[in-house]
């Protein structure tokens, strides 16, 4: 059994690259996420322009990037998994420095990160930032970066937890779902059993009492593409 995270507003407290966004990118970066929330564009479009807006050296993002808090309990959650022989990764459709600049900054540095990846150049003495999808991006039906759909599937069993937008085409196939905010409100639109969780301290207890037999939903395939 294997154990899938989301990482911004679920692992973190905040939205990570909404908070690098806001203090680095220029600021056309908002009117991008505003076609991406009114589905004119995907979240891989979306994203790889805003960050091509950053301003910011690369010692001035780690300083931001020590600034971000994560969920108290996370940790403790990570120790339960691996007493409990639960492999967890972090699945996210942000970047990838900026979730291991986090996790490291808070002691943990061995946990597995699939996201989009950044990359930079100096141009004209500058850093200059561009993002590459994730190979897991072919043919995502949601236009992620990273497609969590093929992330997951044809690993069974498995546990999906998430917060947001960029989990709601994962929680359809995933065979037990920890869900808050706006995924909880998804699933429950959908009619896709969910367990609701406040914080990870939660939901370590809710993963306990439930942990005895987790059945294999027997959820539909999803529309992707193997690259």
């Amino acid at each position: 059994m294997q154990v899938f995270s989301d990482f911004d507003g679920t692992i973190s407290i905040q939205d990570v690259t909404d908070i690098v966004l806001s203090n680095f990118a220029d600021p056309e970066w908002e009117e991008i996420e505003k076609q991406w929330k009114d589905g004119l564009i995907g979240s891989a479009d979306c994203m790889r322009r805003q960050i091509a807006l950053i301003r910011a050296s690369r010692g001035e993002l780690g300083a931001l990037l020590d600034t971000v808090a994560i969920d108290p309990g996370f940790k403790s959650f990570l120790d339960y998994c691996r007493v409990a022989g639960l492999p967890v990764s972090v699945v996210s459709d942000g970047v990838d420095h900026f979730i291991r600049h986090v996790l490291l900054r808070n002691g943990i540095a061995d946990l597995p990160v699939i996201a989009n990846r950044l990359t930079y150049r100096l141009v004209d003495g500058r850093e200059a930032y561009a993002l590459s999808p994730a190979l897991t991006a072919a043919g995502c039906s949601s236009g992620s970066g990273v497609c969590k759909c093929h992330v997951i599937w044809g690993i069974e069993p498995h546990i999906y937890i998430g917060d947001g937008r960029s989990d709601f085409c994962v929680a359809g196939i995933a065979d037990l779902v920890f869900a808050k905010d706006r995924l909880a409100d998804y699933c429950t639109d959908h009619g896709i059993p969910f367990i609701g969780f406040a914080d990870f301290t939660d939901l370590r207890s809710k993963l306990k009492a439930v942990l005895p037999g987790i059945p294999r939903q027997g959820r539909a395939v999803p529309q992707f593409q193997i690259a």
